[in-house]
């Protein structure tokens, strides 16, 4: 299936696409699987039946091979226009054809990324992600993500690159020194929650803020 990139011109100028994800295949299998399940029952009755039964089992196959395969048309075009996007300073998550709806989170305001994985999406790598930020949205969940723990890597790597610059401790490396003192704080309890910084270390790089 051809994959379509996130689009140019809905990013700022001076933004850099860090990951640009369509859904995992899973998102397509109940639908491609209805799909397939019909045209196998369909060829099956036409081959045990006869005359007015073949008739009306034949009109209600083709009925049902129409229903799973629109469903199965609207999955795809679906998973064509959903992306998951890291970018150098924001997670976006945009959905729909038609009528369309999405997520932005400043990276500065993300305070935890986490993942989840049944046995069965660890077999197939599809799984969850879950991002806690500061902002209104709170908590976001994201399904058929693919390889999210490699995606939970990326989004951490971003947010070290653009967290504020606080000395000698890993993810605080550059930035802008006008970033605001509770952003600092929200970010440097996300980076003692992901278990980036010991208890020891928050102490006192909150010291260092506050003083």
């Amino acid at each position: 299936m051809f994959a379509m990139p996130f689009p140019r011109r809905l990013l700022n100028d001076y933004e850099t696409i860090t990951l640009d994800l369509h859904p995992h295949w899973w998102f397509l299998a109940p639908a491609g699987a209805a799909t397939g399940l019909s045209a196998v029952l369909a060829l099956t009755a036409l081959a045990q039946f006869d005359g007015w039964v073949e008739t009306l089992m034949k009109y209600l196959m083709i009925g049902a091979l129409v229903v799973t395969g629109s469903w199965l048309v609207v999955k795809m075009l679906q998973w064509r226009t959903t992306y998951f996007v890291v970018t150098s300073h924001r997670v976006i998550y945009r959905q729909g054809v038609l009528a369309r709806q999405g997520v932005e989170m400043p990276l500065e305001r993300v305070s935890n990324v986490n993942f989840k994985q049944t046995i069965f999406e660890r077999l197939i790598g599809a799984g969850d992600l879950i991002i806690e930020s500061s902002g209104r949205d709170g908590q976001q969940k994201f399904s058929d993500i693919q390889d999210p723990e490699a995606v939970q890597n990326i989004v951490h790597a971003a947010l070290q690159s653009r967290s504020p610059g606080i000395v000698d401790v890993p993810g605080f490396q550059g930035g802008s020194r006008t970033s605001d003192l509770v952003l600092q704080l929200e970010k440097l309890e996300g980076l003692l929650q992901r278990g980036v910084l010991s208890p020891e270390e928050f102490a006192e790089q909150k010291s260092r803020l506050l003083d």
